[in-house]
């Protein structure tokens, strides 16, 4: 097994080997302090994430977590303003490896409606784990995963007008707040 603080983003045999699969597609690789990262179209991304899964050489056997990361705002530039992030974890080989895949909005983020580029596919069939971690990555950020079973809101309630770790989501909030009475000690 190679040491992955040591690995670099050339080195390393896990990253190689879905370079080599996956010749023809769009791959960035890197190394940051022994982290491994692969860069994905949002295209590809389920296709590769099986592969990471089911290759004797990977065995990526667990999904950590399913997360986004919203980049509005930040000083260097991304490939897209959003980024799903899929963290996996193989206990056969004792790794640990990050999988992004860049989005880009088409229409205004400050409201609910569904964008089509906001999509990427459900990995639920690969890791059944996913299904709730991708409801809340739907809640919180807006972006829908194709194919996935049950996909609706899972921290906020039905009719939440908003994304709340949107970067455009006001700090105070839009208006949730007023029409609930107020409750101190003194009143109950």
């Amino acid at each position: 097994m190679s040491d992955p603080q040591q690995a670099s983003a050339g080195q390393d045999p896990v990253l190689n080997k879905v370079v080599e699969a996956f010749s023809d597609r769009q791959l960035s690789r890197t190394v940051f302090r022994g982290q491994v990262s692969l860069i994905v179209a949002a295209e590809d991304a389920h296709e590769i994430l099986r592969f990471l899964r089911d290759d004797a050489a990977c065995r990526f056997n667990m999904l950590v977590d399913v997360t986004a990361v919203d980049y509005l705002g930040y000083p260097v530039d991304q490939p897209g303003r959003f980024a799903v992030v899929w963290v996996l974890r193989s206990h056969e080989h004792e790794r640990l490896m990050l999988v992004k895949a860049y989005l880009d909005p088409s229409l205004d983020t400050s409201g609910i409606e569904a964008d089509p580029n906001l999509e990427v596919d459900s990995v639920c069939d690969i890791w059944c784990g996913a299904e709730w971690r991708e409801r809340e990555v739907f809640d919180m950020f807006g972006i829908r995963f194709r194919g996935h079973p049950d996909l609706r809101r899972i921290l906020t309630w039905r009719d939440y007008p908003a994304h709340p770790l949107r970067k455009d989501y006001p700090l105070r909030g839009r208006g949730e707040r007023e029409n609930y009475e107020v409750i101190d000690r003194e009143s109950v």
